[in-house]
């Protein structure tokens, strides 16, 4: 080989490779270079931006609405980036763009899914109504359904096949992104009640008055609504077990409160304890047909593990605990120390032959 192609080989391999590095800068540079992010956003102590990867978009999609809205120069360069690297693949949500992102930091944030998340909780011994009130009130996404839509028509959207909503829904708190919904939140809390019921039945007690674990889940609800004190959860359980056992009515408010829906004004009269309807257990013996409630997992737990004894009736004392009595003798003692000495003005339940 002479010396001049040598020489140009050398020449050559010199130029490909300031062209490499050149390139090289280049590239790094545009991927490193911070966002723009409009003006309003910039005047703000710490800056930053929310920006909404809808569902069912891709890279090429989220690229160019980047880019039209100013935050990125270079679209087609982080498209390259992103395929070389193998990261074209990014996730749904809602994301903060800070001003110092770049076009390598938020493709890491589409590709680990860093959306913004929020909560929601609900308190055990809550209602649907409630839950839907609150999930409307906290203007979760797609919460317009609510209002447009009847009871049996949003199940059937959530993929929820239930004949009666109350109880299904198990309360705590939930996780979700803006490209989450309405709909999304209630089959995740449907979807957990089931699995913590199903569960819980299967390692319940002996001698228990159920048929099926629905009838544990109405159990449950009222439980729920009967407890002050956490202590006294298999208490109640206990006495509840016990009349059902003995075919004696539960005589519980919670369900008659539950069954006069909307006419309940914060007081139970006599006459409403004589109403019948499916949910009085003044007036019916065994349980009510549904759920009043959403109850706990403890509450589940008490229903299918009541502790056991001889009490038939309680009453509240006034301080968030209740008297348990063996006798109806006893149990009337009790409702005249505890209800007149307090002048009814404190919630209280007390089952009655």
């Amino acid at each position: 080989m002479n010396k001049a192609l040598l020489r140009l080989l050398l020449i050559s391999l010199l130029l490909l490779t300031a062209a490499g590095a050149s390139l090289y800068v280049y590239v790094q540079y545009h991927l490193d270079q911070p966002v723009t992010l409009a003006e309003a956003v910039e005047e703000e102590a710490q800056p930053r931006l929310m920006w909404t990867v809808e569902k069912g978009s891709n890279l090429g999609q989220v690229n160019r609405k980047l880019h039209s809205q100013g935050i990125v120069s270079r679209p087609k360069l982080m498209a390259r980036y992103a395929n070389f690297s193998g990261r074209t693949a990014i996730q749904a949500g809602s994301y903060w763009i800070e001003a110092d992102d770049n076009a390598r930091s938020l493709l890491d944030k589409f590709n680990r899914g860093d959306v913004i998340r929020y909560q929601i909780t609900f308190p055990e011994g809550w209602s649907f109504k409630q839950w839907l009130a609150h999930l409307e009130l906290r203007q979760v996404p797609q919460f317009e359904l609510i209002a447009q839509l009847s009871v049996d028509e949003l199940l059937a959207l959530a993929n929820i096949e239930l004949d009666h909503p109350e109880g299904w829904f198990f309360p705590d708190t939930y996780s979700y992104s803006a490209t989450d919904s309405v709909l999304d939140i209630l089959g995740q809390a449907h979807r957990q009640m089931r699995a913590v019921l199903q569960k819980a039945w299967q390692v319940r007690g002996p001698g228990l008055p159920y048929k099926s674990a629905y009838e544990a889940l109405i159990m449950a609800s009222i439980i729920e609504k009967e407890t002050g004190l956490a202590t006294e959860r298999e208490e109640i359980a206990g006495v509840f077990v016990r009349r059902l056992l003995r075919n004696m009515r539960l005589q519980t408010d919670p369900t008659v409160i539950y069954g006069m829906a909307d006419s309940y004004k914060g007081n139970i009269r006599r006459v409403h304890l004589k109403q019948r309807t499916p949910y009085n257990t003044y007036m019916i013996k065994g349980l009510p047909p549904t759920p009043i409630a959403m109850p706990s997992a403890a509450a589940i737990d008490a229903a299918l593990h009541p502790l056991p004894g001889s009490s038939l009736y309680f009453v509240a004392r006034g301080d968030g605990g209740h008297y348990f009595s063996d006798s109806l003798e006893e149990h009337l003692r009790a409702v005249q120390q505890y209800q007149i000495k307090h002048r009814a003005q404190n919630y209280q339940s007390a089952p009655q032959q």
